[in-house]
């Protein structure tokens, strides 16, 4: 039987009507990439956290929505109308509860700032307006093209030191990433570790330490190069052989 990894969808509205969608290439790299089959959680609240038992993983993935300030304490929000509080009424609670049976969890993209502030962290809502940083939107300091060029925006752009856990998995201390973001970690939440860092000290991945299982976040997007790039590829089959281990460890406790 075919490993079960769950992707919390988004909440969009589209020609007016409520819908549940994530971009495929998520799918894609996890039957491709981890050997697992997706299945699309619907940002329902938390009742979803009922889903947990059945799953063996879950894989928060990236979205052009931001987490609502108000999630980690903050009023100010410098990103109003580009948020999905659907998602982060599913999100967060779903995540904990992940957490709490060591069922593997990969996050990328908005998925790492889920995690981060899930554990009680803080995020930068636009950091390419912190003196100091870099400009992380997909576009970057070049024009977006016109019509989308969707390999130009996930082209691999920047360095990111990577430590600890991630840099065993990738067996290197420097890869190169793509970068499709203007929010990013601020302050760790508890139990986070930062496994990865730009060359303007923003936070790229990070490790959630004391948990029973496989939890780690990146900042960019493994899953556009999950069959061409090394360092894609060695996080999808981390992650794969984590949740295969996951489903084993049930099966014996049953």
């Amino acid at each position: 039987m075919s490993l079960i990894v769950g992707i919390p969808a988004c909440s969009r509205d589209i020609n007016g009507m409520l819908q549940h969608a994530t971009p495929a290439r998520y799918g894609a790299a996890l039957i491709g990439g981890a050997g697992a089959m997706p299945v699309l959680l619907p940002p329902v609240g938390e009742g979803l956290t009922a889903l947990v038992d059945r799953l063996d993983g879950l894989l928060l993935s990236g979205s052009p929505s931001n987490i609502e300030p108000r999630s980690y304490g903050v009023d100010e929000d410098l990103t109003p109308g580009q948020h999905d509080a659907p998602r982060d009424a599913t999100t967060l609670p779903l995540i904990r509860a992940a957490l709490a049976k060591g069922v593997p969890v990969l996050a990328i993209c908005r998925g790492i700032q889920e995690l981060n502030v899930a554990l009680g962290g803080s995020l930068i809502q636009r950091v390419q307006e912190v003196p100091g940083r870099h400009d992380h939107r997909a576009a970057g300091d070049t024009p977006q093209p016109d019509p989308m060029d969707w390999d130009h925006l996930f082209r691999l752009k920047h360095s990111v030191t990577v430590s600890g856990h991630l840099a065993r998995v990738l067996g290197a201390r420097e890869i190169t990433v793509n970068s499709l973001h203007q929010q990013a970690i601020d302050r760790p939440g508890d139990g986070v570790v930062v496994e990865g860092v730009a060359d303007d000290g923003t936070i790229e991945a990070i490790r959630v330490q004391d948990v029973p299982g496989f939890a780690m976040g990146v900042q960019w997007h493994p899953e556009y190069h999950y069959a061409t790039d090394a360092a894609s590829v060695a996080i999808f089959r981390a992650f794969g052989d984590a949740c295969r281990a996951f489903r084993r460890g049930i099966r014996r406790a049953a």
